[in-house]
């Protein structure tokens, strides 16, 4: 596939967003539970870090936001990426309100109703819903290997949350919110580093 310079560069750039989003999520998700050792991870959510006073807080919540920021780039980079069918566009489109509702935990915390909730409940449904769109748009274009993988990966994004609400298993929600959200970071990973290899691609081409 030949691509323009800019096309070229949108792509990379945005396909490294789209790696670096996950990675400043989970790194300071991750520093944000180190800090706290009174979490649990039957217990509690992962929003409840953003309430705790101090370094935590800051930690917790300025990871969501900037996550946030670099799926946004993504999402918008995907759009263009995903070509002209309308599933693919409308897939990327709910992405986009994905990442804008991953802003909306870190911005709205949980001492915030009910807007704290809605951007919860908002960001765990748009995200495996995008990526069921997209695998039909996968499965439109006959490219079976990522339509199985992309259906793959939005199961594993909502199977945690259909399971707990069939078969409570634990009384807070961290367990689901962390499986879902390494289920969509995987994909969001993986696409990212296809963007830039197709963008590298075509310039060496």
């Amino acid at each position: 596939m030949l691509l323009g310079p800019r096309r070229k560069t949108w792509l990379q750039t945005t396909g490294i967003a789209g790696i670096l989003a996950p990675l400043f999520g989970f790194t300071f998700v991750g520093l944000a539970i180190a800090s706290y050792p009174q979490f649990s991870w039957v217990d509690n959510a992962l929003s409840d870090l953003g309430v705790v006073p101090g370094t935590t807080s800051t930690l917790f919540n300025f990871g969501l936001y900037l996550s946030g920021l670099f799926f946004f780039i993504f999402s918008a980079g995907l759009f263009t990426y995903l070509g002209d069918r309308i599933l693919g566009k409308i897939g990327s489109a709910i992405f986009v309100l994905a990442s804008l509702s991953l802003e909306g935990i870190g911005t709205f915390t949980e001492n915030s109703p009910p807007y704290h909730f809605i951007f919860s409940v908002a960001f765990f449904t748009l995200m495996p819903i995008a990526l069921l769109l997209i695998m039909g748009h996968y499965a439109v274009s006959r490219q079976k290997r990522m339509t199985v993988f992309t259906l793959s990966v939005a199961v594993a994004a909502a199977l945690p949350w259909v399971l707990l609400f069939l078969f409570p298993y634990a009384p807070g929600v961290a367990i689901p919110e962390l499986i879902s959200a390494l289920a969509g970071a995987t994909w969001v990973v993986f696409l990212g580093y296809k963007m830039i290899r197709e963008a590298s691609d075509s310039k060496n081409a």
